[in-house]
């Protein structure tokens, strides 16, 4: 069994966006917005500002009160849209239940959507054709190559079908030759249908949903949860100690989806900086 970790592929990832930064004549902006006080949306911004800061970006955050409105909040990102120091743009999620999600999503510009959720980079992902693609699958993809997981032919089983990582996990398995299965909370039998994958991806949000008996002997596991239990530690949707035993590689939380995909941020960033360089 080997553990993948995801700690060391996000600073290999960082290392190398560092040297790529050194050549650049200004360096490439990340401005994160986050709105109202949520515990744990202040610390995922706070690891993304000092990523930042370690790579050489310039990093705005911005904070703003959980009683701003929707239009304030538009005006805000079209703002950072025409802010030519600002190569990506990301608003925090969740938001206040007030705000339209989507339409700010909209609102940022695709060439500045660094966390790969507008339609434009949705679709052009789905045609594979990758621009900006979400960075939670994006990364994940990284984590299988690290460990040369073949997925051509491979069935592969994805537990959740959130916008964020679901779907989008779905069409990058797709497109590296994979046969994919999405399940989701009205999925019939889900135990016998994650039984079949060569990998498992879970990304359901419930703490040790998958068990030992869900899993084939020899699998991938690849575990997105991030879940907060009574006695204050984290835990993924993995058991990770009954499942470790029958996986062949498996992910931890934490140490290991999470960093990767706050790696992948700043390559998407330094993406779309290098490709207002070459509109410029």
């Amino acid at each position: 069994m080997k553990i993948i970790d995801g700690k060391k592929i996000a600073e290999n990832l960082r290392t190398k966006i560092a040297s790529e930064v050194k050549q650049f004549s200004r360096p490439p902006g990340l401005a994160v917005i986050l709105v109202g006080d949520d515990e744990a949306s202040q610390v995922y911004v706070r690891n993304k500002s000092k990523a930042c800061v370690e790579v050489g970006f310039y990093s705005d955050q911005i904070h703003k009160s959980a009683n701003i409105t929707e239009e304030e909040l538009l005006s805000e990102v079209t703002r950072l849209n025409e802010n030519q120091t600002i190569d990506g743009i990301l608003v925090q999620l969740p938001l206040p239940s007030h705000i339209d999600s989507n339409k700010i999503i909209e609102a940022i510009i695709p060439e500045k959507d660094v966390d790969g959720f507008s339609s434009e980079n949705v679709g052009k992902l789905m045609q594979n054709k990758p621009f900006i693609s979400p960075c939670t699958p994006k990364g994940i993809m990284k984590m299988l190559a690290s460990i040369k997981c073949e997925l051509r032919g491979k069935d592969c089983v994805i537990i959740g079908a959130s916008n964020i990582v679901g779907r989008p996990m779905s069409m990058e398995l797709l497109n590296a030759g994979a046969t994919v299965l999405v399940c989701h909370k009205d999925t019939k039998d889900i135990t016998n249908k994650v039984k079949t994958a060569d990998v498992v991806i879970a990304a359901a949000g419930v703490a040790h949903l998958v068990k030992d008996d869900w899993v084939k002997e020899g699998a991938v596991v690849i575990d997105v949860g991030i879940n907060r239990l009574k006695d204050g530690s984290l835990a993924g949707d993995v058991d990770f100690n009954a499942v470790k035993d029958k996986a062949s590689a498996i992910s931890p939380v934490p140490g290991g989806v999470g960093p990767v995909t706050i790696a992948v941020l700043l390559e998407n960033t330094l993406t779309a900086y290098k490709a207002r360089l070459i509109d410029s």
